[in-house]
């Protein structure tokens, strides 16, 4: 039984659908469904982290299926930057799980919260002048593979901390490396599989998995996830990121404080 009252398991089922869609649209989705987690369940911070995660396995396998159908995994870049951020990015999703065990609940709503309103600032930035490409890294040369190795690490031990979907973060960092949007989405999807699922498997170690909120969440966030792949293909997401990067900020701040 999910002890919740009625309204909240709906307003939770909803937040899944539309976090999936944002999922696999612009890659920030997923926070959604972490945040109604933390504020909508009396789940700890380690039962919220490894929910959403096992949640997240799920979506990244949709969004990956999806991109590879799309041909953006296909190509020399999308297929090495998949395997260099999906190996790194391991390392550091462990790292994040054994350290949520040492941070209070109030301390991982303020983890969340900054790291929820930082993503609405990339977004509304992004919508507004557009997320610049600071450089051009290749991730074929060795210093490319560095590179995108790093950004996998750190990726991995923040979205394993606060059980944060790995694209939240991984879209806008390879946007700015130079990848091409609809692929660093594949990427990104690709890399929550492992991030996702080497953290899920840290939490449930330590028996911090709520079975019951899981399924409620599943299977709206795998169908939003599929609408979500549809949606990239046929709109321009920017209205969007607007939308979800103005709700992220105040959010993020009310997290916060």
């Amino acid at each position: 039984m999910v002890p919740i009252p009625l309204e909240g398991l709906l307003a939770l089922v909803a937040v899944s659908v539309l976090a999936g869609i944002g999922c696999t649209t612009i890659g920030a989705g997923g926070i959604f469904v972490t945040i109604a987690l933390y504020l909508g369940t009396p789940l700890s911070s380690a039962e919220v982290a490894g929910t959403a995660h096992v949640l997240f396995v799920a979506v990244g396998i949709v969004g990956a299926v999806g991109y590879a159908r799309s041909g953006e995994l296909l190509g020399d870049e999308g297929r090495l930057l998949a395997i260099l951020l999906s190996a790194t990015s391991v390392f550091g999703a462990l790292a994040g799980t054994a350290l949520n065990a040492s941070v209070s609940r109030r301390l991982f709503g303020v983890l969340l919260g900054v790291l929820t309103a930082g993503t609405g600032i990339v977004l509304v930035y992004r919508r507004v002048r557009e997320l610049p490409r600071v450089t051009r890294v290749d991730a074929a040369t060795r210093r490319g593979q560095v590179t995108f190795g790093a950004v996998g690490v750190v990726l991995g031990a923040a979205a394993g901390l606060v059980g944060i979907g790995g694209p939240v973060i991984a879209v806008p960092a390879l946007v700015v490396l130079g990848v091409p949007m609809l692929v660093a989405l594949g990427v990104a999807q690709t890399q929550a599989i492992f991030l996702s699922g080497f953290a899920a498997g840290g939490y449930a170690f330590q028996d911090a998995i709520s079975v019951p909120f899981a399924l409620v969440t599943g299977v709206p966030i795998v169908f939003g996830a599929v609408g979500g792949w549809v949606i990239a293909h046929r709109v321009d997401p920017d209205a969007l990121e607007a939308v979800l990067g103005v709700v992220l900020l105040p959010t993020g701040l009310y997290l916060i404080v």
